[in-house]
C-alpha cells in the first residue's frame, strides 16, 4: 500500500490543535532523511492551517557533539539556516535552537585532558555527555518554563528491530502520545514510526522541501557515504549510532567507520587525516603501554586498566593539531578542536599534576605560533610558584609534586590509612636515588 502522507499530516494538524495547554513541541532535527521528512510534514500540515491555530510554539533542536562528520556539519548548518529564514518569512510559529555539550563535557577535554579511553561497548561516556545531556538540558528548560512539552522524533520501526520493539514498548493503544520514559511532565510523539524507507526515499525526492533546499542534495550525501543517520538521542532508550551511521568521525564503538571511509572513496580525500586518527584510537585503546594502572579515582583493579598517561596524551594531541592543520589548508573552516577546550584540557593537566607537557607548548611546535594559554587557575599558580622555588633543584619540584599527587590519591579514596607511611617510604627512596 503506498505511503498516504496526506493521512499523516492530517494527524499532526489534529494534534497540533488539541487543547491541552498548548504544550510547545520540540522536534529534533539532525539533518538525516527521517528528521527531514519529519520536519517536512510538520512545517507542511502547520502552513496549511490558519495563522489562528498558531498558539503552540514549535522547537527544532540540533545537536552538535563537536565531533561530528564534517561533512554533515555543514550540510545542517546550511539547512538549519535556510529554515530559519523560511520561517520568518512564511510566519510558521518555528524558532531553531542547536545544543553543545558543557566544556568539561566535550569530547577532547575528557579523553586528552582526563585521560578517558577511547568509548567501546563496555564503556561508552560519550553518549550521555555528547548527545543526551545537551539536549536534555534544552527540554527540561522548556518544561520549567512551559510546564509541559511534546517531543516529536523522526524514528521508524523500520530501522530496526530494537527500534521497532523500544516504539512498541512505549506507545500506548490508541493514543499518539506516550509518557517519555525519564522525562517527568515530557510527552513522546512519533509521527513517522510506521513509514518505510523505500517511502522515505520516494518522498524526499518527490516532495519539495518547503524551505526551499534541495532534497537530492541529502540523496547523494547519503549514496557518497552508503550510511545512514544518528537520531537525535534523548535517553538511553534512542540507541547511538550502530554499524551504518552518519555520526562522530571519532566513533570507536564500531570497528570500521564504514561511511567515513565511502566519502573518502567518493572523493573526499581530505577526510583522510580523521580515519588515521580514528583508526589509532582504535589500535591503541587497549594498550597497556598508553595506559595508567588506576583508574582516576585511584583505585586500582585487576585487569582493568585507568586512564591514559601523560604522554599519550599529549602525542595524541600533537597529531589532532597536525590533522587540523593539514585539513585547514584544503578546507579552511573545519577546526576539530577549539581554544576553550584547549584550555580546559591545560587546567585538567595541571590539576592531575601533569606538568612535563605544556598545551600551549603542542600547539605552537605544531603551527608555528607563540600563542599562551591563560587558565586563570589557582592550581596553576600555586605550582608555578613552587616550580620557581625549586628552580635551582627541579627533582625537589618532582619529589613535591608526587607527594602532593599520592595526597590527593588517597584524599579521593577517602582512606588515608598508611598515607604517612607512603609519603616516608617515597621521601626515602627519593634521598637514596640522589645521594
Amino acid at each position: 500500500m503506498a505511503l498516504d502522507t496526506k493521512e499523516i499530516e492530517k494527524e499532526i494538524q489534529e494534534q497540533y490543535m488539541e487543547d491541552d495547554n498548548y504544550r510547545p513541541w520540540i522536534v529534533g532535527f539532525s539533518g538525516g532523511k527521517d528528521s527531514t521528512m519529519l520536519l517536512q510534514l510538520v512545517w507542511t500540515a502547520i502552513a496549511s492551517l490558519p495563522e489562528i491555530y498558531y498558539k503552540r510554539h514549535i522547537y527544532v533542536v540540533c545537536n552538535n557533539t563537536l565531533v561530528e562528520n564534517p561533512k554533515i556539519v555543514e550540510y545542517t548548518d546550511k539547512i538549519l539556516l535556510k529554515i530559519e529564514k523560511a520561517a520568518l518569512v512564511q510566519n510558521i510559529p518555528l524558532t531553531i535552537h542547536k545544543t553543545i555539550p558543557r566544556l568539561e563535557d566535550t569530547f577532547w577535554v575528557n579523553l586528552l585532558g582526563k585521560g578517558y579511553p577511547a568509548p567501546n561497548n563496555l564503556f561508552r561516556w560519550c553518549t550521555e555527555r555528547l548527545k543526551i545531556s545537551p539536549t536534555t538540558k534544552f527540554i527540561v528548560n522548556k518544561i520549567n518554563e512551559e510546564g509541559e512539552a511534546i517531543i516529536l522524533l523522526g524514528t521508524r520501526s523500520d530501522e530496526s528491530s530494537t527500534r521497532a520493539k523500544s516504539i512498541k514498548k512505549h506507545e500506548v493503544k490508541g493514543r499518539r502520545l506516550s509518557k517519555h520514559m525519564t522525562l517527568p511532565n515530557a510527552h513522546v510523539y512519533s509521527p513517522i514510526k510506521n513509514v518505510l524507507i523505500k517511502d522515505l526515499w520516494t518522498y524526499l525526492q518527490q516532495v519539495p522541501s518547503p524551505w526551499g533546499a534541495n532534497n537530492k542534495e541529502l540523496v547523494t550525501l547519503y549514496q557518497n557515504a552508503n550510511s545512514g543517520d544518528c537520531p537525535l538521542v534523548i535517553d538511553t532508550s534512542t540507541s547511538s549510532c550502530g554499524n551504518s551511521r552518519f555520526g562522530c568521525w571519532v566513533c570507536t564503538v564500531v570497528n570500521r567507520d564504514k561511511s567515513l571511509e565511502a566519502l573518502v572513496a567518493n572523493g573526499e580525500e581530505w577526510m583522510i587525516p580523521l580515519m588515521e586518527l580514528r583508526d589509532y584510537l582504535v589500535n591503541t585503546r587497549d594498550l597497556e603501554s598508553v595506559r595508567e594502572v588506576r583508574r582516576r579515582n585511584g583505585q586500582q583493579i585487576e585487569g582493568v586498566l585507568g586512564p591514559y598517561k601523560p604522554h599519550f596524551r599529549a602525542e595524541f594531541l600533537e597529531k589532532l593539531l597536525v590533522a587540523q592543520r593539514e585539513i585547514q589548508a584544503e578546507q579552511s573552516d573545519i577546526s576539530l578542536i577549539n581554544y576553550q577546550e584547549l584550555v580546559a584540557i591545560q587546567v585538567t593537566w595541571y590539576r592531575d599534576n601533569i606538568f612535563s607537557f605544556n598545551v600551549a607548548d603542542i600547539y605552537n611546535r605544531v603551527n608555528g605560533t607563540n600563542i599562551e594559554i591563560e587558565t586563570n587557575d589557582k592550581v596553576l599558580e600555586e605550582k608555578t610558584l613552587l616550580k620557581e622555588i625549586c628552580k635551582e633543584n627541579p627533582k625537589d619540584f618532582e619529589l613535591l609534586n608526587d607527594l602532593l599527587a599520592l595526597q590527593k590519591t588517597r584524599t579521593i579514596l577517602m582512606n588515608n590509612r598508611g598515607l604517612q607511611t607512603d609519603l616516608e617510604n617515597k621521601l626515602e627512596n627519593h634521598i637514596q636515588n640522589h645521594l
